[in-house]
């Protein structure tokens, strides 16, 4: 029997009662019998060792307290921890069982102990049915589950949508990973696209065939979750394989992580740029301290050919789970059920943390150090906390961000601090296939035209010209090709799921049931479901009879009709003495003038021919503008205003009226549910041009079209067609992009790009310009009349008008009050009046001139002189 003091690894069998004898002077008895079951050929099974025989001493040394130690190699199988557990249980008569790592082990050793009730502690992470269905189990390693929370974190922080994981293939590995990181990456809105499991021993054909073929996906991003032997065969291959590159991501979880320290410089060489989540103690303070020197001290003598003898996490936890025990046991002679409920009562600081049962399992870790490999080792960058994020320290005051960005620059594989996107093409050659929908409902969203002579396809159209400006937008080259199909949009969908295309791009309305196939972009469209109806006239308008003049038009026709009764009213007061008095008197005389001029058969007496001469002239031109009014009115009245002839889906329903709707949109399946009409009152049309004639004939009495369509119908129909009723929010157009692609959030963000500055906009504009009003029979716009429609009748009276006053006002000055002007006075004032028809009909004989002949006016070498 080999032994160190007060340590005791023994292979005989000792009797019941040997190690429990007693005697009054404390000599030759023992506290308990301890069994321990590792795997003494890794370096996990070796650091465990060496910190149970340091906690063994030290129990002896501060508690004054003996133990048994026996400790049993599993090499990690679990027929050789069966059979240890057995040895332990039968001929070592151990009182508690330390070590099982693995589910597998686990399971085993509880299937032999089952009988006995000896109390295990597991450093394998069992689950809540574990210690449901074995009472004696207490699990003394703290949950991992939210590791997998700290990986999905740091998915989410770079924006990356999609994750490889590769797990060992061991009920152990995959039990603590793969429900946890699925539930955590949901919640960062990344989806795992593929599961690999490998077993413990894969051989490199196996590693190189399972690394091929993820390379020919497009993930990047890679979450590795293996012993720490495997994962050096992995990581060898990767970078044979040149996956350790640019744009390749690895993410090592703590089960290699915690073990970095002990790596061999060969494998840290391949390790290059991979980051690493592992559990967080605290290595300040002078526990630690005095625990890190013995450690390495004992550690380099027992095994001088480790090349690192730093403790790690699992060092610190066999050395409590030695405690843990030894403090539950202080009493001595305990059955098996009270020294199950010490342990589950025992609590104190300890080197790996806080110790604390609750349900027979330690408290689940929230804090996880985040580690970058560089070099020929690695740098600590910071850490995870659950519910607070990222930061650069842990206990003096931190500053926690949601963002990695926080921890400072990290070391990326291809020796890039640039920050790798996630995904990549597999093969860059290979255009994006898009479906193409043909036979839109109309070409002003998606055309597609097929050439004979060239036996190609050519595809345009609004959409199409927003994906090529989201395409253009993006931050690398995206190449793609654009493939008609002819089945419906909700076939087109399901295409891009089945991977038959890869997107699909076009008029597609965003509903919820397509999404249960792809996943879509921001609309690039206005959102909603409209009624279009036909249009009929209303004639009755209050305010009418202003129409047919311009506000311009009527102030200067009463100004010159003022004007020219107060010329009347000026010259008129000297000949008629009841045109004088008060001021007010003064002011009604000339508005009655101005107006009686105008209206009356007869006028009042005028008895200057000056005054004759501006009346004449401008009852002239008021019999002008009154005629125009008159055919302009008219014709407002004539002619109908177009209104909706149906408002709401209440008359519908009402009248039973027919619904028009596009054969390939969703509309159909809306109006039947949501809006409740039957399906024997709905008629389905494939174009627009068939929807109008449907609607002009009285096939049916309304067409339900998604909103960006009927905008442009409208346009196109003017005169014929306008929207009615209340919007339906339903759809919009998006592009279709299987679940998942990691392309979707980069597009969503060019798509957003383009839309905030403009560009999106300004398609819209030029393309619905394009759109004339085809409805030119039914055009029944009016014009308005305005000054310039009589500009030279206004001048050729105003200048009448102010002639006559100005030699009224110079003849006043040679002649006395009651005298008539001069005959010579009258001649000249004839003349100017002539003088000045003759240049106003020059002057509008030239602008019809110009009007009529552009093009030879634009050609001709000399340009004609300006009046």
């Amino acid at each position: 029997m080999a032994s160190l003091f007060p340590l005791q690894v023994t292979t005989a069998s000792p009797q019941p009662n040997e190690y429990f004898t007693k005697s009054r002077q404390g000599i030759n008895y023992v506290d308990g019998i301890l069994g321990a079951i590792v795997d003494c050929t890794s370096r996990v099974g070796k650091e465990e060792r060496v910190a149970m025989e340091m906690a063994i001493e030290d129990l002896y040394k501060k508690k004054n307290q003996r133990f048994i130690l026996h400790l049993k190699c599993s090499h990690n199988e679990p027929l050789h921890a069966a059979t240890a557990a057995r040895n332990l249980i039968k001929r070592k008569h151990v009182q508690a069982i330390l070590g099982p790592r693995t589910w597998e082990e686990l399971s085993a050793v509880n299937d032999v102990s089952k009988q006995s009730n000896v109390p295990i502690l597991s450093f394998a992470d069992s689950g809540s049915w574990a210690t449901e269905n074995w009472p004696f189990l207490m699990q003394a390693s703290p949950r991992t589950y939210k590791q997998m929370k700290a990986v999905a974190a740091m998915i989410q922080s770079w924006g990356w949508r999609c994750v490889n994981v590769i797990y060992e293939d061991s009920g152990s590995f995959a039990n603590e990973i793969i429900p946890h990181l699925y539930e955590a990456l949901q919640e960062g809105d990344a989806k795992i696209s593929n599961l690999v499991p490998l077993p413990s021993f894969a051989n490199s054909s196996l590693l190189h065939e399972e690394l091929r073929k993820l390379k020919r996906e497009q993930c990047r991003v890679f979450v590795l979750h293996t012993s720490l032997s495997l994962a050096a065969r992995v990581f060898e291959k990767a970078k044979e394989m040149k996956m350790m590159d640019k744009d390749y991501v690895w993410i090592t979880t703590d089960s290699t992580t915690s073990l970095v320290h002990s790596v061999n410089p060969s494998l840290i060489s391949s390790m290059q740029g991979v980051l690493g989540v592992r559990s967080y103690f605290t290595d300040t303070g002078q526990d630690f301290s005095d625990f890190d020197t013995r450690f390495q001290d004992k550690f380099s003598r027992k095994y001088p050919v480790e090349k690192n003898h730093e403790p790690g996490i699992i060092a610190l936890q066999a050395y409590d789970a030695i405690w843990i025990v030894g403090l539950a046991m202080q009493e001595g002679n305990m059955k098996s059920n009270q020294i199950l409920e010490k342990i589950a009562a025992v609590e104190f600081n300890g080197l790996s943390g806080k110790i604390q049962f609750k349900e027979r399992k330690l408290a689940p870790a929230n804090q996880f150090q985040i580690i970058n490999i560089i070099g020929k080792s690695y740098r600590e960058l910071g850490f995870w906390s659950d519910g607070l994020g990222f930061s650069k320290l842990i206990n003096t005051a931190p500053r926690y961000n949601f963002s990695m960005q926080i921890l400072g620059g990290i070391f990326w594989p291809g020796a890039t601090s640039t920050v790798p996107r996630g995904w990549d093409f597999p093969i860059i050659s290979n255009p994006l296939r898009i479906g193409v929908p043909n036979g839109s409902l109309t070409d002003f969203f998606v055309k597609v035209e097929y050439h004979s002579s060239t036996s190609n396809y050519s595809f345009s159209g609004f959409s199409l010209r927003v994906f090529e400006e989201t395409v253009s937008s993006l931050k690398y080259f995206l190449p793609y090709q654009f493939i008609p199909y002819e089945g419906n949009y909700t076939d087109l969908v399901m295409q891009v799921q089945l991977k038959k295309f890869d997107a699909a791009v076009g008029d597609i309305a965003i509903i919820s049931r397509r999404y249960e196939y792809v996943e879509f972009t921001h609309s690039h469209t206005e959102a909603g479901l409209v009624m279009v109806v036909p249009i009929q006239s209303d004639s009755t308008r209050t305010w009418l009879f202003i129409k047919p003049f311009t506000v311009t038009m009527w102030l200067l026709a009463a100004f010159i009709n003022i004007y020219n009764g107060f010329v009347v009213w000026t010259i008129g007061r000297h000949y008629r003495s009841e045109l004088g008095g008060p001021i007010l008197n003064q002011i009604g005389t000339l508005l009655w003038l101005a107006f009686s001029t105008l209206f009356s058969s007869n006028g009042e007496k005028l008895h200057s021919n000056l005054s004759r001469i501006a009346t004449i002239v401008w009852l002239f031109v008021a019999i002008i503008l009154t005629q125009s009014y008159t055919a302009s009115l008219t014709s407002m009245l004539t002619v109908q205003r177009l209104q909706p002839n149906i408002e709401n889906i209440e008359m519908l329903k009402s009248t039973n009226a027919f619904i028009g709707y596009s054969q390939r949109s969703f509309v159909k399946g809306y109006l039947e549910e949501a809006l409740g009409f039957h399906s024997n009152y709905l008629r389905k049309f494939s174009s627009t041009q068939e929807c109008a004639e449907a609607l002009r004939n009285g096939k049916i009495a309304v067409a339900f079209l998604e909103a960006p369509v009927a905008k442009v119908f409208v346009a196109q129909h003017c005169k014929t067609f306008t929207i009615a009723g209340p919007r339906y929010h339903v759809g919009g157009y998006g592009f279709a992009f299987p679940k998942g692609s990691p392309l979707l959030p980069d597009i969503d963000t060019a798509l957003l790009n383009v839309l905030e500055t403009g560009v999106v906009k300004n398609l819209e504009d030029d393309l619905i310009a394009s759109q004339k009003c085809i409805d030119i029979d039914s055009d029944n716009e009016y014009i308005r009349l305005s000054p310039q429609s009589f500009f030279g009748l206004f001048i050729i009276t105003g200048s009448t008008s102010t002639v006559a006053l100005g030699i009224y006002y110079f003849c006043s000055k040679s002649e006395t009050e009651n005298s008539m002007p001069e005959p010579k006075g009258i001649w000249m004032l004839i003349i100017m009046v002539l003088k000045i028809l003759r240049y106003q009909r020059k002057r509008i004989v030239r602008k019809v001139s110009d009007a009529e002949s552009p093009r030879n006016s634009a050609n001709t070498s000399h340009s004609r002189p300006q009046v």
